[in-house]
């Protein structure tokens, strides 16, 4: 069955869908009430109670109105067992997508399409990442691994007047897990293919009848596992070494808590490995002389990336409110250098010949950041259950100074020397008060409403220091100043229409602030400014309509929602084309909508099944907007016009970049209970990914394939769970797509993960 849509509306049902209406009355029918239990036999399995943090207190998800989706436990594990990082969590959560064209150094998230193709150290995204109530605004602090975490929280549409910094498609929210009186830790260890290791440990319990403390340590390492063919300087890629560790104390007093937090990172391997020409001209097929084995390349390709931070979350129970102090202290450095073109030297070798065929002019690059910090504070108080109305109000500060450098290097003279370097600063301090209530109405209809203020302010300058041989002379500083406020806000219902049965509906404002962008190596001599392009703030207003419900005495969970959002000059980057500059710039409207779906339920006693669905169609309403093209091998499917002697293409209707229309994963989890506690099982997930453009303009090359990527587990447990041994294998059909693309140069792409398989053994105590 094919996908037909009208511009508009929802499409026609997808044959996945099909098969989930199917689905669903069996699961009915596999957990109707269950009769009782007769004495001495083990009640039947029930879901726990879903707790979330989403509104800044701890509540049932099914009374929030808010779509969310959450992920912790053995699912967490599982999904992360080949050590991937962060990106493995796309595609496994409803309209989540995350890619990088710096491999783990710097993920990029979307969230129902809304997201930022930019790739530069300083770019905002539109999707916040808050890791234990601290933001993480640099990209280059969002990718930090999952380890020793108590959950993760997927919350999508606006959360501007809880969550502060650029939440206008959402927020990510990870928390680790803390201290506590009651001992307890484990350590994991797996081996792989491509001789990948995983470790993790962690270890918590009580210093005194006051104070506990908590130490988690992770450690990955893969191979280079990719064979250099070229005599380059590099020998092989993908390897790396990554090392992260975490310590929290906890003091908790009658009415004092106090949570402190110290963590760091370090990564060092290979940057993205970009491959020359495997995209068939005409097609989003690979070459048919592709081996994703081997590579040709003459550049130095590495990254390194050190972060580490700190912070202090205060608690004061004052009776009718509580209060809450939080500050948070980020730093990064990092240098990534990789070849951009994707193969060595640049002539044309003839037809079919691989590595690297065609490439116009040779290109390679690096990008640093030698100094960085940002510091967070936050001050709230909250109401105690003061009846019928409850409130929370606050103040948010937040100053990040961060210095980026842009390298470039000739690749075609022995010894790859360096050809070009620019410096960009960027100091961005912003603060925000906000406020937030809900009401009872009734016994059955509840109110919340939120507002917030913020002020953000940017003074940002670049300049050339050593000339590229095709872009901006030596010159600068080249200065933007840009200062503005906002009012965001949200309001929403919950009706309860049964004790196990919500429905919501919810409409919400976000913003995002300027974006300043200085790629000067890159810009063309005569650029005003230098090169340095601006984009004015973005503002969003999502409406939401859904259910939640807890079925079948808790055997069952159910969420569903239907969105749509409308952008007021969303902030856009057009990457590459054929000068390869990057230039941001605003859309006068973007319109998104669709649907969301989250079940979960055991079908019997030892299989329990999850499911998780998204729709979202997303579309640029610009009739002016146009963006550069391709430099070269591309085929060009939008209209065009020229500018100033130029070949431009006009967006206007096309999606957004990275924007999967469908989304659906699949997990199922079988026990067989053994004698003495004991239980062997097997656990089995798969993602599905619809295509999804890389640039803004539309071309077959630059289109990826939907993906369908699965994952087998089986294991055996003992000791009542605490011990278990596994063997696992991640993207089981060994799936090769094209996942992110250079467009100046050549058909130059970079891929997703490869088949792994491996072993792990787990103890708990």
């Amino acid at each position: 069955m094919s996908l037909t849509r009208v511009r508009g509306r929802l499409p026609a049902v997808h044959p996945l869908v099909i098969a989930l209406a199917t689905l669903l009355p069996a699961a009915q029918a596999f957990a109707q009430e269950p009769a009782a239990p007769s004495e001495g036999a083990k009640a039947p399995a029930v879901l726990d109670t879903l707790q979330v943090t989403a509104q800044r207190r701890v509540e049932n998800a099914k009374d929030v109105p808010v779509s969310i989706t959450t992920v912790s436990g053995e699912k967490l594990d599982v999904l992360g067992s080949a050590g991937d990082d962060i990106r493995f969590l796309s595609s496994r959560l409803p309209s989540l997508n995350i890619e990088s064209s710096y491999g783990r150094a710097f993920p990029r998230f979307y969230i129902r399409g809304l997201g930022n193709t930019d790739f530069d150290l300083n770019a905002s995204q539109p999707v916040s990442l808050v890791y234990d109530d601290v933001v993480q605004e640099s990209p280059l602090l969002k990718g930090f691994p999952v380890f020793d975490l108590a959950g993760i929280e997927l919350l999508r549409g606006p959360q501007g007047t809880l969550f502060g910094r650029n939440t206008p498609a959402g927020v990510v929210k990870f928390d680790s897990a803390r201290p506590s009186q009651d001992a307890d830790g484990y350590v994991k260890l797996s081996y792989g293919t491509y001789d990948t290791w995983n470790f993790q440990g962690a270890y918590g319990g009580p210093l005194t009848s006051r104070w506990s403390a908590r130490v988690s340590a992770l450690y990955q390492r893969r191979d280079d596992w990719v064979t250099n063919t070229h005599d380059g300087p590099n020998d092989g890629f993908e390897g790396y070494d990554e090392a992260a560790g975490r310590v929290q104390f906890l003091y908790e007093g009658d009415d004092f808590e106090a949570l402190f937090n110290l963590h760091k990172r370090k990564l060092n391997g290979t940057a993205r490995l970009f491959r020359a020409n495997i995209i068939q001209k005409g097609s989003n097929a690979l070459v048919t002389d592709f081996d994703r084995d081997e590579v040709a390349n003459d550049g130095v390709n590495f990254s390194d990336l050190e972060t580490w931070g700190g912070s202090a979350r205060l608690k004061w129970n004052l009776g009718q409110v509580t209060a809450y102090s939080i500050t948070g202290y980020e730093t990064a450095e990092s240098l990534n250098r990789g070849d951009i073109d994707g193969g060595y030297g640049a002539s044309f070798l003839g037809p079919g010949n691989y590595g690297p065929g065609e490439i116009p002019f040779a290109s390679e690059s690096a990008d640093g950041l030698p100094d960085h910090r940002q510091w967070t504070q936050e001050f709230r108080v909250e109401s105690n259950e003061w009846g019928r109305f409850d409130w929370q109000a606050g103040l948010f500060y937040f100053d990040e100074d961060v210095t980026i450098d842009s390298f470039n290097y000739d690749s075609l003279t022995p010894g790859n020397p360096q050809a070009g370097h620019a410096v960009q600063q960027q100091r961005n301090k912003a603060w925000a008060a906000f406020v937030s209530g809900d009401f009872d109405v009734t016994d059955r209809f509840k109110l919340r409403g939120g507002l917030r203020y913020t002020q953000d302010k940017k003074d940002f300058s670049a300049s050339v220091l050593e000339a590229a041989p095709f872009g901006a002379p030596v010159g600068g500083p080249y200065v933007v100043h840009t200062d503005v406020d906002d009012v965001s806000w949200d309001l929403s219902g919950t009706y309860t229409l049964t004790p196990d049965v919500n429905v919501y509906g919810r409409v919400a404002k976000g913003f995002r602030a300027p974006s300043i962008q200085g790629r000067l190596l890159f810009a063309a001599a005569t650029a005003p400014n230098g090169g340095v392009s601006t984009a004015d703030s973005e503002k969003v207003i999502s409406y939401e309509i859904g259910l939640k419900a807890d079925l079948f005495e808790k055997r069952a969970r159910l969420g569903f929602d239907i969105f749509r959002y409308d952008v007021d000059g969303q902030q856009l980057i057009a990457v590459g084309g054929a000068s390869n500059t990057a230039t941001l710039l605003n859309a006068d409207k973007t319109i998104g909508q669709g649907a969301e779906l989250d079940f979960e339920a055991y079908l019997t006693d030892n299989l329990l099944v999850t499911l998780g669905s998204s729709y979202n169609d997303t579309e640029i309403k610009d009739p002016n907007l146009a963006v550069a093209v391709c430099g070269g091998g591309c085929t060009i499917t939008d209209p065009t016009t020229v500018i100033n002697g130029g070949t431009y293409a006009l967006v206007n209707g096309n999606p957004l970049p990275q924007a999967p229309k469908w989304i659906h994963n699949v997990t199922a989890r079988v026990g067989f209970p053994m004698a003495n506690g004991d239980e062997l099982y097997v656990y089995t997930d798969w993602a599905y990914r619809s295509a999804v453009n890389f640039f803004l303009y539309e071309s077959p090359e630059f289109r990826s394939r939907s993906s369908l990527e699965g994952g087998l587990r089986v294991g055996y447990n003992w000791g009542y769970g605490l011990y278990d041994v596994a063997v696992f294998g991640r993207n089981l059909t060994d799936q090769t797509r094209v996942v992110g693309a250079i467009d100046f140069n050549n058909l130059t792409g970079f891929l997703n993960e490869p088949r792994t398989f491996g072993v792990e053994f787990t103890a708990k105590f």
